[in-house]
């Protein structure tokens, strides 16, 4: 890796699925890394190892890019910086080889939400000894996260950060779990924390305040001020509990666009805004949840201009208005939309109507057999989302038929 980069590690498929009321299905999780891989994402922090739902999902997610259909994406698990947890991840899946290991680190935490069963030493000697075993097991890197970080005094924070690196630790999560950071004060402590201890930074910020955006990137020029790489968490379309996290796209624009970082700090060369497009609109459809209409980038309103000044300006010149071209975001393309007779797919589809909609999706199978085998894929499919399957779901269906049958396969 580059020294003095900023990566994204995008954690929509760990804490964007914890939104409240919604979620996702394995295959649409499954369909979201890959289009993570298209975009050039870093790390995504793919699911829960010790969750036993995840299993099928998680191991099939790997085979998946054994045999390079992801490129180049690395999948992370996220699991309690615990001993057990970490040996049952590993039994659960083991092929498992980048993990983040989580544990609290502020007094409030320690003293109100585990009610005074573990002191300050206990959580340096849980944590470390998750690392080892972490290690151990065969991960080959490892993030340790420090939830409530910023609620977390910084000599504590310095302690916990050198324990995690002198045990084997690659880099530590900056959790600013309530969103109380904000730019100037998470840049301060970051950097303190760099200067102190040397390790990589990871940049965990919620909105709460609205602020998760920026204070993600001023945690990361705090970061690479102090020497070392970082790491900024996002969710595709701000996904999260609560108020939600760091925006994929509005982070990736902000690190590439803003006046203080073009130019100046260096983000991972693989990132491709032009996957913005559909990578929104699908988890968008896939969470149920619109995209606002003033959402930088994917917003029906991003580009638009009406006022007599604003529309003036666009037409001579549209950089008069507008930062970034709508076609480095993907957008600007014809799309179609049928007004007339739509046969569609679901759980009750019959052959003739399946074939009807394959072909279009331009899918050929070798004889009825085969079409029968993804026909029934397709109909779960249909049933664990509850939404007609999408083109690039039917076309990975057709694909790969025994590892979409793992993913959707949840055994209790």
């Amino acid at each position: 890796m580059d020294n003095n980069t900023i990566y994204i590690i995008d954690v929509t498929n760990s804490d964007g699925v914890q939104t409240s009321r919604l979620g996702l299905a394995k295959l649409e999780k499954t369909m979201l890394n890959l289009y993570l891989d298209e975009a050039g994402v870093f790390q995504s922090e793919f699911g829960f190892p010790a969750t036993r739902h995840e299993t099928n999902y998680l191991n099939a997610n790997l085979e998946l890019a054994e045999i390079d259909a992801m490129k180049r994406i690395r999948l992370g698990g996220w699991m309690r910086a615990i001993k057990e947890d970490v040996e049952e991840g590993f039994r659960r899946v083991p092929m498992l080889k980048h993990v983040n290991l989580s544990l609290s680190t502020s007094r409030q935490m320690i003293d109100v939400k585990f009610m005074g069963e573990y002191r300050w030493t206990d959580i340096i000697d849980a944590m470390c000894e998750a690392v080892v075993t972490a290690k151990e097991k065969g991960a080959e890197t490892i993030g340790v996260n420090a939830e409530n970080a910023s609620r977390t005094e910084l000599y504590r924070l310095i302690t916990f950060a050198e324990a995690a690196k002198e045990h084997g630790a690659d880099r530590i999560r900056y959790c600013d779990t309530l969103g109380y950071d904000d730019p100037f004060t998470i840049y301060e402590r970051v950097k303190a924390l760099v200067e102190a201890v040397s390790i990589p930074i990871e940049l965990h910020c919620r909105n709460d305040l609205g602020m998760a955006v920026a204070c993600s990137v001023a945690g990361a020029k705090a970061a690479i001020d102090a020497g070392v790489n970082a790491y900024i968490i996002t969710t595709v379309n701000g996904m999260g509990e609560r108020a939600g996290n760091a925006d994929l796209v509005s982070t990736v624009l902000a690190v590439k666009k803003s006046s203080g970082f073009e130019n100046k700090y260096h983000l991972d060369e693989h990132v491709d805004l032009s996957q913005a497009w559909k990578i929104c609109n699908y988890a968008s459809l896939s969470f149920h949840v619109p995209i606002p209409v003033n959402q930088p980038a994917v917003g029906d309103n991003a580009f638009a201009h009406e006022s007599g000044i604003h529309a003036d300006g666009a037409l001579k010149d549209s950089r008069n208005y507008e930062l970034y071209d709508y076609t480095e975001v993907g957008r600007g393309d014809i799309e179609r939309i049928e007004t007339g007779r739509l046969i569609t797919t679901g759980e009750y589809s019959g052959i003739k109507g399946f074939k009807n909609v394959a072909g279009k999706y331009k899918l050929k199978f070798r004889d009825e057999e085969e079409a029968r085998e993804i026909l029934e894929l397709v109909r779960y499919a249909n049933v664990v989302t509850q939404k007609p399957v999408t083109e690039d779901e039917m076309t990975f269906i057709a694909h790969y038929p025994d590892l979409a049958r793992k993913i959707m396969s949840v055994q209790p």
